[in-house]
């Protein structure tokens, strides 16, 4: 029966640490903001996920509640000045940050820049399946975003306008797209 409960495991000691990382993370959130945690860049995400191991290895006694708290507002603290000096520094922006890339322009898919981006076809095509799109020609582009998702701006099959507003694929790389 040990292997799933020990009569000297910390169990008061790990709901103080849950109570203490809860109040740790809503504090971390108002000082730095949401954009704690939100996933714009890939480095965001490895962040993200970097915070969920330290508040792992807290609730699991293998990290002292405050070794831990300095971690996570260390790691969030330099999330918050890349994202400041990002937003003041387009070559800062341009190292760190992958640019979206263009999968398919309309119903042509550009395979080039599948190729680059290292997206195979049967990707593409499940995405468009998870966006419910019935056939190629409502696809209006599918974009490879900068923290690696694909999205897939189409209209319904109601819809016969031809156009969409271009603004919305606005810093997406036009590589191998033909102007129309």
């Amino acid at each position: 029966m040990e292997w799933l409960f020990k009569s000297n495991d910390p169990l008061w000691e790990t709901l103080a640490g849950c109570l203490a990382v809860f109040f740790l993370i809503i504090l971390c959130t108002r000082i730095i903001g949401l954009r704690s945690f939100a996933k714009f860049t890939a480095y965001d995400f490895a962040i993200t996920i970097a915070v969920g191991s330290i508040i792992s290895s807290i609730l699991t006694s293998s990290t002292t509640v405050v070794q831990g708290f300095v971690a996570i507002f260390g790691l969030l603290t330099l999330t918050f000045i890349f994202s400041v000096l990002q937003k003041r520094s387009s070559a800062l922006s341009k190292l760190i940050s992958n640019q979206p890339v263009l999968l398919m322009d309309g119903p042509k898919i550009l395979y080039n820049n599948l190729k680059t981006s290292r997206v195979q076809e049967e990707q593409l095509f499940a995405k468009l399946r998870e966006a419910n799109v019935l056939n190629l020609e409502q696809v209006c582009a599918v974009v490879l975003e900068s923290t690696g998702d694909i999205s897939v701006i189409h209209r319904s099959s109601a819809d016969s306008s031809e156009n969409f507003e271009e603004q919305i694929l606005l810093g997406v790389s036009e590589k191998g797209r033909e102007r129309k």
